[in-house]
């Protein structure tokens, strides 16, 4: 019964259908599965696109478009052409008659199987290839761009007598072009051999005749375009040699200009005579003198292209490697010197000669007056629990560092954005809604003064002194526009991937924001983003794009994504600025600054190259790597090795609503010039800086730190000392981490400078300038080599950037920074007046190991922070001093230095019982120690004033005892100098001032 049901034809009619209903199944999964995938791609490029449009940088992303495309099609089109054609003729030439052997009898059954397949078969592979030479084309947007758009350096190199801009703007695109000429001969090669083998123009199991005359011809004429392209390429090496990385020096060297130079001309003639053989091959139809050929370009190459240099080298130039090298080293140095913008630096012979006297301290402390103390690594908690406010809220891991005009004087600010943060939320409130349209955004800015001194800049603090936080009286950056400042901060480091922003016509705020007086217990408050930045979102298509875009079908359902919102996203300042202007590297330290009443962020961007001939290579990273380096923003080059670096772009980001702005600093700059023609209207005039932003822009740190690498090496013009380094120095290692090299710090200096007198010159102490400045030590040694700075100071036209190297003497014995830290760690008052704290559960720190030449010699100044316990904030509890073989310690750098005068003085202080330092001040010259005093009691008397005001009779009179204690201990002193020089002295005494007046009244 079974048997005439199975037999029974009704039964196919299921299995029919549902081979059908599989079918029309697999087909539908291919639709969507294709379409979603399209959905995807077309998502991320039309929204890439929206975000360059709402930037106002959409010729940007239209170049970069076009260019790409263009290059993916034309080089792609020839590689699929090339390909296609040597298939096709292949095919057409391919012989009529085959011999029966077992190798073709094998193949027939393939042929069998291609030919009706044939013309989509060698379409498909062609298109296929195509695609991928397409895009390895596409890859090269940069080096078309600059070739088209290259600039002249007005420099030649010393051995071609080519501009450099031919090395940097053109040598890359040559060597493209000719290397993809290989790439398409070598493919089509082995495609065309592919179908000569299959349709029986090769047979290798015959003994004669292996090759058609067809393929033989056409082979001869692809291998002669590859030879003939591997002569051109050997035509270029020669150039390649300028910018070639030796064991010497980066550039040309006796062996090659001697050895290789040769040996590639003679290279490229044989590739020219090979090439010529192959395509005689073509008519002659034998392949011994092609054979023979290129048998002798592979045998020269070894012989003189290996070989022979190798000799050159071994038994010419090694033994007197100093003088036949000499020539080549010098023309390095040069050409070092000038890409990394070091030829300039200012040398000046400096002894150091740290001669203490009492009458040094007005001139100390003046010079001393700005030196930072508050550590922008050791701070941060300090400002994240101080001022944070909420956990969702944070700060940079290391703070930032800046100066402002503050009642009519330059003061370093240490200075953090406090950013939202959303890992800080609780994890029950992370969902959706919160996380995309409630937090989302920072407020405010907070700042410490650098120096720890109040805004009125006299008298240290003993704790960190706010410039701007949450407190009423912490509004200095506030009050310095007469509005103040927009504080919402929606473009930052640490801001959300994405952020939907903008309520529904009549609907409530619902982004959480601090209240503008003040955040107290339980208070909140909410805003909406009203900036001109993001991406409207109301239309359903827009909806649907960004969905895909971020994975979130709540996009589309939310109700919170109305008519009116928009969503902000590639918010980090780095990577917008990288985006709108892809050819520039950017410094690793953008930094925030309030700029007409709104937070910019400032970064600087680098014009680098690879390709400059005779400069010295280094690694990016290595040349910027220190104790508190973050990631760099190296991006430009396919190596991070670089021998060029101008600082051609200063750039800012508006935090509120993410404007990004780019202008040109070093508008000299060749590379520069080709961007800027290359993307019209894209980076502003150097003169279209606003004034305002001009006072915040600095010198930059990655360019400084790359400088003062080669510069360690090529502070030596001698070619011959040089190749000795002797005189070579490096930047010492960071005290503190000693694995890390020591980062370069920004100071308010007093830089030595020669004028003319009438007994020769003299070296007199400029005004005080904003400084970036670093030390170096002599290779393998830990004394003192030079101190360098460069001027910060971007209002000064004349003299930013300028570098400067203090230089001491070779027999010189000034401690570096390591000796330094070890002198102060070892000092027995210093010992002794940390064990006296640290006696108990207390947790110490070592700042910043700061270097600054004061009076005539380099004084070194450390903080020492400690917290109660690893969840409490560090604080500044000590100030140390080493200056010459002096160390001093105190609660302030004031009293430190008096401490370190202390030592030498002829005079010491004799305490006074009960005064208003309790009898404990410390040890100093008489006359500095009493103005110490009457500034502390100028102090009282004004804190005094303050608290009357308010109504704080108790605090007020607490006030006036410890100013009247003060004013009694600094006669006292007077008196006993008094004494001391003048026996017969009276004592006068002064009068002692009302409760409302202050000495200083």
């Amino acid at each position: 019964m079974s048997d005439l049901f199975d037999d029974d034809p009704r039964a196919e009619a299921p299995r029919s259908e549902q081979r059908s209903r599989s079918r029309a199944l697999i087909i539908t999964a291919g639709v969507l599965l294709g379409g979603f995938l399209a959905l995807t791609a077309f998502s991320a490029f039309w929204t890439e696109r929206l975000w360059f449009s709402s930037l106002g940088y959409t010729s940007v992303f239209t170049t970069l478009l076009w260019t790409r495309v263009g290059l993916f099609l034309v080089f792609g089109a020839v590689m699929a052409l090339a390909v296609g054609a040597n298939m096709l003729i292949a095919y057409r030439m391919r012989p009529l008659f085959r011999p029966a052997t077992p190798e073709q009898t094998g193949l027939d059954r393939y042929r069998d199987v291609v030919v009706p397949l044939r013309t989509w078969l060698f379409a498909g592979t062609s298109v296929l290839i195509g695609l991928f030479g397409g895009a390895s084309a596409s890859g090269q947007w940069r080096s078309f761009l600059m070739w088209r758009n290259g600039e002249s350096f007005g420099t030649s190199d010393p051995y071609f007598d080519r501009d450099i801009g031919f090395y940097v703007f053109d040598l890359p695109w040559f060597h493209f072009v000719v290397d993809f000429v290989m790439a398409v001969a070598i493919v089509a090669l082995l495609a065309s051999a592919a179908v000569h083998y299959l349709f029986g123009g090769i047979r290798l199991q015959v003994p004669h005749d292996r090759l058609s005359p067809a393929a033989q011809a056409q082979f001869s004429v692809l291998l002669g375009v590859f030879v003939l392209a591997k002569g051109g390429d050997y035509w270029l090496d020669r150039f390649d040699l300028l910018n070639e990385s030796g064991s010497l020096i980066t550039g040309m060297t006796y062996t090659d200009q001697n050895a290789v130079l040769p040996a590639r001309n003679i290279l490229t003639g044989i590739a020219v005579i090979c090439a010529v053989l192959f395509f005689l091959n073509v008519w002659r139809r034998t392949w011994m003198l092609s054979a023979m050929g290129l048998a002798m370009m592979v045998l020269s190459s070894i012989l003189i292209g290996m070989i022979w240099p190798g000799v050159v080298q071994q038994f010419s130039v090694d033994p007197t490697e100093a003088d036949k090298e000499a020539p080549y080293i010098g023309k390095n140095i040069d050409a070092t010197r000038a890409a990394y913008d070091i030829a300039e630096v200012d040398v000046q012979e400096y002894n150091s000669e740290a001669v203490l006297s009492e009458d040094q301290q007005p001139a100390l402390d003046a010079a001393t007056a700005s030196v930072p103390l508050v550590d922008p690594q050791l701070v941060r908690q300090a400002f994240e629990q101080t001022q944070q406010v909420r956990a969702y809220y944070s700060v940079a891991d290391v703070l930032d560092v800046d100066r402002y005009n503050i009642d009519g004087k330059d003061r370093a600010l240490v200075l953090g954005l406090r950013e939202l943060d959303q890992s800080g939320l609780d994890d029950a409130d992370k969902n959706w809604s919160n996380l995309h349209t409630v937090y989302t955004h920072g407020n405010g800015m907070i700042a410490a003064f650098a120096n720890q001194r109040p805004a009125d800049d006299v008298t240290q603090a003993g704790e960190i002194q706010w410039a701007e936080g949450q407190q009423a009286n912490q509004r200095v950056l506030t009050n310095l526009a007469p509005d103040g400042y927009e504080t919402r901060v929606y473009y930052g480091e640490t801001s959300p991937s994405y952020s939907i922003v903008g309520k529904a016509t009549n609907g409530r705020d619902v982004e959480l924001d601090l209240p503008a007086g003040g955040l107290q217990e339980g208070a909140e408050s909410t805003t909406t983003y009203g900036g001109a930045g993001g991406v409207g979102v109301g239309s359903l298509f827009r909806k649907v794009l960004f969905a895909v875009k971020f994975g979130e079908p709540n996009i589309v359902l939310s109700e919170r994504v109305n008519e009116n919102s928009k969503v902000l996203y590639n918010r980090n300042p780095g990577e917008m600025v990288k985006k709108v202007a892809p050819w520039l590297t950017l410094d690793s330290d953008p930094y925030p600054a309030i700029v007409d009443g709104r937070v910019q962020w400032i970064l600087d961007g680098y014009t680098t190259t690879d390709q400059y001939p005779q400069s010295q290579r280094g690694s990016f990273d290595t040349m910027t790597e220190d104790s508190l380096a973050t990631q760099t923003g190296f991006q430009t080059l396919p190596t991070d090795e670089i021998n060029y670096m101008r600082n051609a772009v200063k750039a800012t980001v508006d935090a509120y609503d993410g404007t990004v702005n780019l202008y040109a600093w070093d508008e000299e700059d060749p590379i520069l010039k080709a961007w800027r023609s290359i993307f019209p209207g894209v980076v502003k005039d150097r003169a279209d800086i606003p004034e305002t932003l001009l006072s915040h822009l600095r010198y930059p740190e990655d360019l400084f730190k790359a400088q003062r690498y080669q510069f360690a090496r090529y502070h030596v013009t001698d070619a011959k000392d040089f190749y000795e380094g002797n005189q070579r120095w490096q930047v010492p290692a960071d005290p503190i981490t000693s694995s890390q090299l020591q980062p370069p710090y920004r100071l308010f200096t007093n830089p030595t400078v020669t004028e003319e007198s009438a007994d020769g010159t003299t070296p007199t102490p400029a005004e005080q300038e904003f400084s970036l400045t670093s030390v170096y030590v002599p290779r393998g040694k830990q004394t003192l080599a030079s101190f360098v700075s460069v001027n910060s100071d971007a209002t000064d036209e004349e003299n930013y950037g300028r570098i400067e190297v203090l230089q001491l003497p070779i027999e010189a014995t000034t401690n570096g920074p390591r000796l330094a830290a070890n002198q102060i760690s070892s000092d027995q008052g210093v010992r002794d007046e940390i064990f006296k704290f640290t006696n108990g559960a207390i947790r110490t720190s070592y700042g910043n190991l700061l270097t600054l030449p004061v009076g005539n010699g380099l004084m070194y100044v450390q903080p020492l922070y400690a917290a109660r316990d690893s969840e409490s904030p560090l604080t500044l509890q000590f100030v140390m001093v080493a200056y010459g073989d002096k160390v001093g310690i105190g609660t302030t750098l004031d009293a430190a230095i008096l401490d370190v005068l202390g030592g030498v003085a002829n005079t010491p202080v004799e305490p006074t019982p009960g005064g208003g330092d309790g009898g404990t001040q410390p040890s100093g010259t008489l006359p500095a120690e009493a103005r110490r005093l009457l500034r502390l009691a100028s102090d009282s008397y004004a804190e005094a004033d303050r608290l009357q005001s308010k109504g704080d009779t108790a605090g007020w009179a607490a006030e006036l005892e410890k100013a009247r204690g003060y004013i009694t201990d600094a006669l006292a002193l007077l008196d006993q100098r008094a004494t001391t020089t003048d026996p017969e002295a009276t004592e006068t005494p002064a009068p002692t001032p009302s409760s409302t007046e202050s000495p200083t009244q």
